[in-house]
Formats: structure tokens, C-alpha cells, sequence
């Protein structure tokens, strides 16, 4: 593999390391970015490549919330279950059925419907609005939920339908979906965004699962190192955003975000239909 094509791996990695974790669509991005870096492999791989490459992000989360994510605890050799972390377990698990099962059922027919830049773009306006109108819904307001531990199972069951939106819209952004979601419950932003990070662990470890039994594991040495550099790519860059991201929104809501998914979903309009002109 030359430098040039070791470059824009990076650069794919960088990408999907901000936007996995950013309410702004990393399926927007990697549209745009698709068109103007491609890289020197077959359309088989760049496929799974698009989604397993989200395994260095979910890494970042294992990494910075180890604590609160794994369930055991071994204190002077003493073994014990974390029952808090148990039952946020299970939160998540019901929180992953809606989406689970349309897309092992039915995601590859999905991908072929709505995976183009219209209904990418208009999943970005849409959901940049709804950031701006329930941000200013929420002005001055109390959040009803301060702690993971509050999640009740029927919000649990809620925010899975919203993360359904996600798994059916390419460019609502999983994390747009069920952070939105979240809030409307009356789920702080703080803790709207850590369910989100956790919630990710499970949906894309098996999504990442299923692109790589429908590919095959017979990688080239030249994937293999391909699959690598992004995910480690993404790992790295995936700590960073993390960490912006929870210190951006204990002093500021979400309308920014909501802001650049209109201006974004505006642009790849544009420029799709000053191409096709």
C-alpha cells in the first residue's frame, strides 16, 4: 500500500471517529468524503470497511467508561456482580431489539432504498430542526432524568425506536436519533449523550459482526491492513470527540449541531444537483 492510499485511510478513520460520536451523521460525511477520496479497493470491501471501521470508535467507549460499562468487580479477591450496571445492561439490550431486528431483517433492502445523497440530506435537515425546536422546547426547563439509573424501561423501549429511525434513514445519525429522542423524554444532554455512547457498543459490535460474515474473513494482507489503520484511526480520534462532546454540552445545548446538519444536508443537495446539471 503507498503513502497516498495509507493517507486517506487515516483521513476515513478521522472522519468516522468525529462524526460516530458528533449528532451530525457519519453516514452524511462518509457520502461526501466517498466522492471526492476513493480508496484503491473493491466496492465488496469499501462496504464493510464503512461500518467495521466503527469498531475503533466503540473501542474509545469500552476504554473511557470501563468502569461504568463492566458489570463485575473484583475487590481483595472477592468477586462480585454490579447490579446497577447489570440492569443498565438490560436497558440497553431492550433499547437494541427495534433496530436489531429491521436491520438483520430487512437492512440490506433499506440500504438500497434510502442510501443515496437526497434522502441522506433530507434526514440531516430534518433532524437539525428537530435539534432546534426541542432545544428551545427545552429552554429553561428542569431535565427530569439526571442518571442512567432513571431510565425507566419504557423510555429504554422509546429511545430504541428512535435509534430504528436511525437504522432505516441513513444520515438521521444513530446517535442524532436517540439523543433526540432522549431529550424529549426529559433525559439530561449529559445523560442523553452517555446512553447513547453505551448504546453503540452492542449495535455496532453485531453490526460489525454481520458485514463481516457476509464479506468473508479471506482478507488480503493489504485489507487487513487497511481495516487496521482505520480502526485504529478512529480510535484515537474517537477519545478526543468523546471527551469534546461531553465537555461541549455541559455549558451548551445542541442547537449548534442542529445548525450544521441543515447547512451540510443543504451542501451535498447542492452539490449533487450541480453535478447531475
Amino acid at each position: 500500500m503507498d503513502f497516498l492510499e495509507i493517507l486517506k485511510v487515516i483521513f476515513l478513520g478521522i472522519v468516522e471517529g468525529i462524526t460516530e460520536w458528533l449528532p451530525i451523521s457519519s453516514t452524511g460525511h462518509m457520502i461526501l468524503v466517498d466522492e471526492f477520496i476513493k480508496l484503491n479497493v473493491t466496492p465488496a470491501f469499501m462496504e464493510m470497511f464503512l461500518v467495521v471501521v466503527q469498531l475503533g470508535a466503540i473501542m474509545a467507549v469500552v476504554i473511557l467508561y470501563w468502569n461504568k460499562l463492566f458489570p463485575f468487580s473484583f475487590n481483595k479477591g472477592e468477586k462480585f456482580i454490579k447490579k446497577d450496571t447489570m440492569i443498565m445492561w438490560g436497558k440497553l439490550a431492550i433499547s437494541c431489539i427495534p433496530g436489531g431486528i429491521v436491520g438483520v431483517a430487512w437492512g440490506d433492502e433499506f440500504d438500497a432504498l434510502f442510501y443515496n445523497y437526497m434522502s441522506v440530506s433530507i434526514a440531516l435537515i430534518v433532524f437539525g430542526i428537530l435539534f432546534i425546536i426541542i432545544e428551545r422546547y427545552n429552554k429553561g426547563r428542569r431535565p427530569q432524568v439526571n442518571s442512567i439509573a432513571e431510565i425507566t424501561i419504557q423510555s429504554a423501549v422509546l429511545i430504541g425506536f428512535f435509534q430504528l429511525i436511525a437504522a432505516v434513514f441513513p444520515g438521521t445519525s444513530r446517535s442524532g436519533a436517540t439523543i433526540v429522542g432522549a431529550l424529549l423524554l426529559g433525559i439530561s444532554r449529559t445523560i442523553a449523550a452517555e446512553y447513547t455512547f453505551f448504546l453503540a457498543v452492542p449495535v455496532m459490535f453485531g453490526a460489525s459482526l454481520i458485514k463481516l460474515v457476509k464479506f468473508g474473513f479471506n482478507f488480503s494482507g493489504n485489507e487487513l491492513l487497511i481495516l487496521i489503520l482505520g480502526m485504529l484511526s478512529a480510535f484515537i480520534v474517537s477519545i478526543l470527540a468523546i471527551k469534546f462532546l461531553m465537555g461541549y454540552i455541559k455549558k451548551n445545548d445542541f442547537t449548534a449541531f442542529g445548525i450544521y446538519r441543515i447547512i451540510l444536508g443543504a451542501l451535498v443537495i447542492i452539490y449533487y444537483l450541480a453535478a447531475a446539471a
